[in-house]
């Protein structure tokens, strides 16, 4: 682990398996609460100098993303064998969240002049919380720390990160690489299960919690960041729709649907969950997904040429499991797929089920893995108010021959982000964030920048 700018060994440590295998390939540092005491006093120690010094900030965290992108390859494989996804993946992975760290060490920290006369000028200015609380989920586990660090940074608060236990081990290298670009305490990166969490959440020192993960885990977050009335950004659940509209042509956009439901496996957030189709082209828009299907190479992410990889881990691949078995038992067809694969690792197949209906188990809920239920319907309106007809509101996306009409529809869907003719379309400069049981305030851009700082009203009289 890091804390304090030094690496720090623990006392237990938690096996880490490879999904790919089935078996523990690793052990991670299982944090004691006297540990996570030492992070966050170093962390909050860290503090009083870090927020004054603006310039320093920008400068750590490009040199922060340099450092990332040029060590990309080496910190790879170690993504690749604690969360499955292809070699080539988890590299653009890390790249990416260079990118991130460099996109924010330029960006603006407004301050906004709403009253300058003979009287007074008044200043809205932002001011950092002071530590932050990270805790990150294990399908994106480097790039979704990046989106905390670099604006909590930027805004001059420092941080303690935990990333999930089934993926602590990429994480864990980031903090022992950025230590040395970093001032001790800034950055303090530990390992642990789900106490460790519940630790971090109800713990004295932090202002904010900034957590990515599921609804019910979002839930517990809040309960217990409340007492203390710290600062919560939850990023949670999704069960995106894509609603196809009549006059769309599906060889056409069957490559990118496929892509943005099953990139990383489906294990996305924001991957496309339910697709709608017209029901005089359903069959059409169904088997055009089902030979994309068909033709998707599975395997051990460190082979080459694999385009995807296990599931990440035991529970979640009998949830997808479970969800699959489910829809077949009430009506739904498995056009391809279906079924977990032969062999040692959480791998199951590319699945397209047809004949899926609202009310089925994997319509309603979010299944996070390699299932797409494709659900017919007649009227447009009846499609929009099944798509916005769930406690999710992540984001979604309509596919039209006329992109003005499919923006004009998206803008219907109760969702933080509408897409319209492509969908997973992401940038540092855009905010991400979520309606209903999704989430509460926003990441990236301006708007996520803001979220890890408190207003302070300068008001200087003449």
């Amino acid at each position: 682990m890091t804390i304090g700018g030094e690496s720090v060994a623990a006392d237990r440590e938690f096996g880490v398996v490879n999904p790919a295998t089935g078996q523990v390939h690793a052990q991670a540092p299982d944090c004691s609460r006297e540990q996570l005491d030492a992070a966050m006093k170093a962390a909050a120690g860290a503090w009083r100098d870090w927020r004054k010094d603006e310039a320093g900030r920008r400068k750590a965290l490009h040199e922060a993303g340099d450092l990332l992108m040029a060590k990309a390859g080496e910190l790879a494989p170690t993504l690749t064998m604690e969360q499955g996804k292809p070699i080539g993946e988890a590299t653009f992975e890390i790249v990416g969240a260079g990118y991130w760290l460099k996109y924010f060490a330029d960006l603006e920290i407004p301050t906004e002049v709403i009253r300058d006369d003979d009287q007074a000028r008044v200043e809205v200015r932002r001011r950092p919380l002071g530590v932050v609380a990270a805790i990150t989920p294990w399908n994106y586990p480097v790039m979704l720390a990046a989106w905390k660090i670099a604006p909590a940074l930027l805004a001059g608060n420092t941080m303690v990160l935990k990333p999930s236990p089934y993926t602590p081990l990429s994480s864990l290298a980031m903090g022992t690489l950025l230590k040395d670009v970093l001032p001790a305490g800034v950055l303090n990166v530990i390992s642990g299960g789900d106490e460790l969490g519940a630790w971090m959440t109800s713990h004295p020192v932090p202002r904010k919690i900034s957590f990515t993960g599921s609804v019910a885990t979002g839930k517990k977050v809040a309960q217990s960041a409340a007492p203390d009335l710290k600062r919560v950004t939850l990023e949670l659940g999704g069960n995106d729709p894509a609603i196809l509209l009549d006059d769309v042509d599906p060889g056409a956009v069957a490559d990118k649907l496929f892509a943005a439901a099953f990139q990383n496996n489906g294990q996305v957030c924001s991957a496309i969950k339910r697709v709608y189709a017209p029901e005089r082209m359903y069959d059409e828009v169904v088997e055009a997904l089902a030979a994309r299907a068909r033709e998707a190479k599975v395997g051990d992410g460190m082979t080459e040429g694999v385009q995807y990889g296990p599931i990440n881990n035991k529970p979640q691949f009998e949830r997808v499991s479970e969800l699959v078995a489910d829809a077949l038992g009430n009506g739904a067809r498995a056009v391809t797929g279906g079924r977990a694969m032969d062999g040692p690792g959480y791998f199951f197949e590319p699945t397209i089920l047809a004949g899926a209906r609202d009310g089925m188990r994997i319509v309603d809920e979010e299944q996070f893995g390699p299932a797409l239920p494709v659900i017919g319907y007649r009227t447009l309106d009846e499609a929009l108010e099944r798509a916005n007809a769930t406690h999710f509101g992540l984001s979604g996306s309509v596919w039209s021959a006329d992109a003005d009409r499919a923006a004009e529809v998206a803008a219907e869907l109760e969702c933080g982000t509408a897409w319209a003719n492509t969908h997973l379309a992401l940038h540092p400069g855009q905010p991400f964030g979520g309606f209903k049981h999704s989430g509460v305030g926003v990441e990236n851009g301006t708007w996520g920048l803001l979220g890890f700082t408190e207003i302070q009203v300068v008001h200087r009289a003449r």
